[in-house]
């Protein structure tokens, strides 16, 4: 091998470039070389020092540490060596926190004023992965992408010019062995730090008689939130544990996945008596499963699971919140249950960076009790309070433990089932599912033809005579007279979505859109229909809303039928137009 021979000459693949999806960077596995990880990390260690995002770990003299975990993917440990690889070379020690919850890391980090970085790929397929950074003071915001990954990209094309016989990487792009690193001694301060966050506002005890199912399968926090859960007295009965990666989106419960879990809960309920909810999160334990189990005096059970949308105005509630912000995609319960109750509501784009300047703003604003939440359940605390006979500390990032313990604590001190605390909110429901290894780029296409020609426009509302135009806040930008050229455009590609979602479907006519993040149409009968695309993995989601629950499912089940439901209908429009 000539010592002009760069690394780039040798590589046997075509490299991926890392990018940012709704909260991190994920990609597939294989793509995720240790040289891409590396680039990733030392990248992102570099901006970070730069825009003083790094932190000094409370400024202690000794040399910087940065926090690092992973979750229980088959790929997370190979990866998580490249990322120690690359703290270790910018310059730093690592603080390695094992296999945490990501909202256990987050917090351990804010706690010690330092960055820290997450291997997971959350909810995603298994072929999937990722890494979310984050700055001493929270998550990396959208702010912050454009500076990281030029960063980033500065040190991939330092290390595909390095003469390949002094790179650490070989053909493969993967770390030799000489430059692997054996990962440090477990450090478990971040595990006892996040206990201690809820024992010092709940009551002890005040779970007790409570029986529940935890469904372990490969969720991360899948021994540590049943110890948390057994802390607070519940009976806790641990159920489907998996040596496997499965990935379980809790923002799109599938009619298998509850008759798998209805199995599991019939089961405990055999041997361990009445059972009150099972228990759950995703893959990196930051969002919340919650399944409320009710019995019919024939001893029939029923489970209902509760959408993280819904679940988020009942840890509102418990709080005592006075400003919420949630993405655009949520039950319309949301708005319904808080208004007029002098609580700001905020519809944001869907993804954490998002909510969290919505709370950030709020704060500045002057409000007290700051939180936030997404449609998937992860929940989010903008502000320190006073909770119970403790105070909260904030934890502005997705966390699924807040939410299970608020939700079972407030049927609790109630004393009623889950189902009871649910049943009081407006009579909205909801449902999600996706069709996965949708088409990226025709995605983007759907969104770029059904959007106003102003970018500032983010709602169309349609009246008999004209079309109101209004921005982010509602506030009105224009109105177009149905005559006009421009209308006459906006109404045929109404006419055209009318067209799919039709009435022999059970629609009714497309009275409001809405396309701040995907597309958002309002019927006239209150059916609700959002298509967006994932932006973690090329999967194309369809949320609905309607007054009743079958309704609802049924939106969905028409929306992602093979090989002719509303979303390949969508796809076959797009592309005959681009044809």
């Amino acid at each position: 091998m000539s010592k002009n021979t760069r690394l780039s000459d040798v590589l046997d693949y075509t490299p991926v470039p890392s990018r940012f999806g709704t909260s991190g960077v994920r990609a597939l596995v294989q793509d995720l070389t240790d040289l891409e990880i590396y680039s990733l990390t030392l990248g992102t260690l570099h901006y970070m020092a730069q825009a003083g995002a790094l932190g000094d770990g409370e400024g202690r003299d000794a040399p910087v540490t940065i926090p690092v975990a992973d979750d229980l993917r088959p790929s997370s440990e190979r990866i998580l060596r490249a990322t120690v690889r690359a703290v270790m070379d910018a310059g730093y020690e690592v603080d390695y926190l094992g296999r945490i919850p990501t909202p256990a890391l987050t917090l351990y980090g804010l706690e010690h004023g330092i960055a820290s970085f997450m291997v997971t790929g959350s909810h995603i397929p298994t072929d999937r992965n990722g890494q979310k950074a984050n700055r001493f003071d929270g998550e990396v915001m959208k702010s912050d992408e454009q500076g990281i990954t030029q960063a980033v990209e500065a040190v991939r094309q330092q290390e595909y010019q390095r003469p390949a016989e002094e790179s650490m990487f070989n053909a493969n792009g993967m770390l030799t062995s000489k430059y692997r690193p054996v990962l440090p001694f477990l450090n478990a301060d971040a595990e006892r730090l996040y206990v201690d966050r809820y024992r010092q506002v709940f009551p002890a005890g005040g779970l007790r008689g409570r029986r529940l199912v935890f469904f372990e399968y490969a969720a991360v926090g899948r021994d540590l939130l049943p110890a948390i859960l057994e802390g607070q007295g519940a009976e806790v009965i641990r159920a489907g544990r998996s040596d496997e990666f499965v990935p379980i989106d809790t923002e799109a419960i599938s009619d298998a996945h509850l008759a798998m879990l209805s199995n599991i809960v019939a089961e405990a309920r055999r041997e361990h008596g009445p059972i009150d909810a099972l228990i759950s999160t995703d893959g990196d334990s930051d969002r919340p499963l919650i399944i409320g189990v009710d019995e019919a005096a024939d001893g029939a059970l029923s489970l209902r699971f509760f959408p993280g949308d819904l679940v988020g105005i009942v840890v509102a509630d418990y709080l005592r919140a006075d400003s919420v912000a949630v993405p655009i995609s949520v039950n319309p319960a949301v708005h319904e249950h808080f208004q007029g109750k002098d609580i700001v509501t905020v519809k944001t784009r869907i993804g954490s960076p998002f909510v969290i300047s919505a709370m950030q703003e709020a704060l500045a604003k002057g409000k007290k009790r700051v939180v936030a939440w997404e449609a998937n359940g992860g929940f989010l605390v903008g502000s320190e309070m006073p909770v119970n006979d403790g105070v909260l500390r904030p934890l502005p990032s997705r966390d699924a433990v807040l939410p299970i313990l608020c939700v079972l604590y407030a049927a609790a001190e109630q004393g009623v089932r889950l189902s009871a605390v649910f049943n009081r909110l407006p009579s909205w429901y909801g449902k999600a599912d996706l069709i996965d290894d949708f088409p990226r780029a025709v995605s983007q296409k759907i969104l770029q033809y059904f959007a106003p020609p102003d970018e500032n426009v983010k709602w169309m509302d349609f009246e008999a005579d004209r079309i109101v135009l209004r921005d982010l806040n509602e506030a009105v930008i224009a109105e177009w007279d149905v005559e006009g050229s421009e209308a006459r455009d906006a109404l045929a590609k109404k006419n055209e979505l009318q067209g799919i979602f039709t009435g022999g479907r059970g629609f009714s006519g497309i009275v409001r859109m809405n396309t701040q993040d995907g597309i958002r149409c309002f019927f006239a009968n209150e059916d609700i229909a959002h298509i967006r695309p994932s932006g973690n993995a090329p999967q194309l989601r369809i949320y609905a809303c309607a007054r009743r629950q079958e309704r609802a499912n049924e939106i969905v089940k028409m929306s992602v039928e093979e090989p002719d439901g509303i979303l390949r209908e969508l796809q076959r429009l797009i592309e005959a137009k681009a044809a």
